[in-house]
């Protein structure tokens, strides 16, 4: 058993009114409610600070909760959410972004289940292999390295483990990158007993350096579970050229 939770603001920085854009006659985060609903939850709820975005989800008999408009971060509004929903401690929750139609619903349910498994990870999240070099240093592609149990080590942007005996300088890098690191994707399985903890929690340094909130957890202690994923992964529609590709993949069902 598990719920999905949908964090979904209106205001978006390069895709204005990103939530509600039109994908094939349908609100994106209508499309990507009814895709996540086929992992088969408890609950899926999307979480706004939107009254437009709660309309439209009702219009569509998706369950939306109104959360504050002052939260700086979807784990901040999931943490109001599970507890306007009474969730329990021991319950699992799914962080589904809104601007993933074509997220997988399998990846959605493996990841409720290796958290349910575990006994000692507060959160569970995956990667992927890197394809190439280019990808490996790339600072937007974030770097998830992790021990023998598959429990997360660190996140960074940059290019980690550096391979010090192979590798003379970033351009020497090559396609062979250790297997010991994954591409993180940013999706997240919660104990809500964390999400319900995670306001009390101040931000480290390493988070505000890197830029990457999941620092937070593993600097206070938590654990975070790490699903290696070898399926194709769709990414998040952050762009102009991200929108117009998803257009054209409804166009051809």
């Amino acid at each position: 058993m598990f719920h999905i939770i949908i964090p979904a603001r209106l205001q978006s920085t390069r895709l204005p009114r990103k939530m509600l854009l039109d994908l094939g006659g349908i609100p994106m985060i209508v499309r990507t409610a009814q895709r996540a609903m086929l992992s088969n939850p408890s609950s899926l709820t999307v979480a706004t600070d939107s009254e437009e975005i709660f309309n439209i989800c009702q219009s569509y008999k998706i369950n939306c909760l109104m959360t504050s408009e002052s939260h700086s971060s979807g784990s901040e509004r999931l943490s109001e959410a599970v507890e306007k929903l009474g969730f329990s401690d021991c319950e699992v929750v799914v962080n589904v972004q809104g601007d993933e139609p074509f997220i997988d619903p399998e990846i959605i349910s493996s990841l409720a289940d290796i958290l349910k498994e575990s006994n000692y990870c507060s959160i569970a999240t995956c990667g992927t292999p890197f394809n190439d070099g280019y990808d490996f240093i790339d600072p937007n592609n974030v770097k998830v390295i992790f021990n023998k149990n598959f429990e997360a080590l660190y996140f960074s942007r940059a290019p980690i483990p550096w391979n010090r005996s192979k590798w003379a300088d970033v351009a020497s890098v090559t396609p062979d990158i250790s297997s010991s690191a994954l591409h993180h994707i940013g999706i997240y399985a919660y104990k809500v007993s964390y999400l319900k903890e995670f306001k009390t929690l101040e931000p480290s340094e390493l988070e505000t350096a890197e830029s990457l909130e999941q620092l937070r957890a593993l600097y206070h202690g938590h654990k975070i579970k790490v699903l290696e994923w070898r399926k194709h992964c769709h990414k998040g529609i952050d762009t102009e050229e991200d929108l117009e590709k998803a257009r054209q993949i409804i166009c051809n069902l």
